[in-house]
């Protein structure tokens, strides 16, 4: 049943349900055990969906996984409702409505990596012994498997989070200025193509320099992390936002009109304005000023067009007296 071809997913599949026919029970499925976890397993793969995977369970309402892990032994349960290893989960059990279980652990050098988990709901039965060497044929075919698809997941992992480092400013967890400007590139490019608006706005925090002044860098790092957080919760997930450097922040508005963008810069500068921040005094007021630039101005020929012009917007705004939102006209 095992072919080349086929992915992980799609072999375990064939497994669980060639094994639930042959074994002849409702349910049969794979369950991959956590190393780093004590308390919880994944369902990889049940006979019931091929859809159905990496459900979490939790081992403590499955006392037979957990003897079978432990003592890397088969269990057999026969009657479930009257066994004395289901005693502390019988309500569990009888709500699952389970009958019999029989339960084969997957090895790998050694380690159990998973189960095998058959269960009739029905009616309780015997599992003959060559039903049972049958599972434990079906477990050993399973574990190179199991354990490949986990290596996968953690590569896959690894370079997750080796592209999100690379993408993502270190201190406040937006993103970097690097990445800001392949995205402005890339909606810049899909302004002109569809004709729609894009709007930015240059977001400072006004006399930054006296917060590190009294409360000292870590602080001002503290502020700074709360500042940007607190802006991220109140944009669209189609939106950009990036540290450009220091205490300054770049904001993208896609397919957003300039009076639209006008609000929302508003809405960020009282929103920061009103916020008390946790490491600062009371009365500690943070403001910011910021400067908006819209696609649709003549001015703006390419996307460097728009971050001058924001950019100047937003000196205009720190002239007028910081604490306001100034636009480039």
């Amino acid at each position: 049943i095992i072919s080349s071809t086929l992915n992980p997913s799609e072999v375990l599949y064939l497994i669980v349900k060639k094994l639930s026919e042959m074994v002849n029970v409702p349910r049969c499925s794979i369950i991959s055990i956590d190393p780093l976890s004590y308390n919880t397993a994944t369902v990889i793969s049940t006979s019931e969906d091929p859809m159905i995977s990496k459900i979490k369970i939790d081992l403590r309402k499955y006392p037979e996984i957990k003897k079978a892990v432990d003592n890397k032994e088969v269990v057999i349960i026969k009657d479930a409702p009257n066994d004395p290893l289901m005693k502390d989960v019988i309500k569990h059990i009888k709500t699952l409505g389970i009958k019999s279980i029989i339960v084969i652990p997957i090895i790998f050098n050694d380690e159990v990596i998973g189960t095998l988990f058959l269960k009739t709901s029905k009616i309780s039965r015997t599992f003959t012994k060559k039903e049972i060497n049958l599972c434990i044929a079906f477990a050993n075919a399973s574990a190179n498997i199991i354990y490949n698809a986990y290596i996968h997941e953690k590569v896959k992992k690894e370079r997750d989070r080796l592209e999100k480092l690379a993408i993502t400013d270190y201190l406040t967890g937006l993103y970097n200025v690097r990445y800001f400007y392949v995205r402005l590139k890339e909606e810049f490019s899909r302004t002109k193509r569809y004709n729609i608006p894009l709007c930015c706005i240059m977001i400072d925090v006004d006399h930054f320099k006296k917060i590190n002044d009294s409360y000292g860098h870590r602080i001002g790092d503290i502020v700074l992390r709360e500042l940007s957080q607190l802006i991220k919760r109140n944009i669209r997930k189609s939106d950009v936002l990036a540290r450009y450097g220091g205490e300054e922040f770049i904001l993208l508005l896609p397919n957003t009109s300039l009076d639209s963008a006008i609000v929302k810069a508003e809405n960020i500068r009282k929103l920061i304005k009103e916020h008390s921040f946790k490491t600062l005094r009371k009365k500690e007021l943070i403001t910011v000023s910021a400067g908006i630039a819209c696609s649709s101005n003549k001015k703006v020929k390419s996307e460097d067009d728009l971050i001058t012009l924001s950019d100047t917007a937003l000196f205009q705004a720190k002239n007028k007296g910081r604490d306001n939102v100034a636009i480039y006209s």
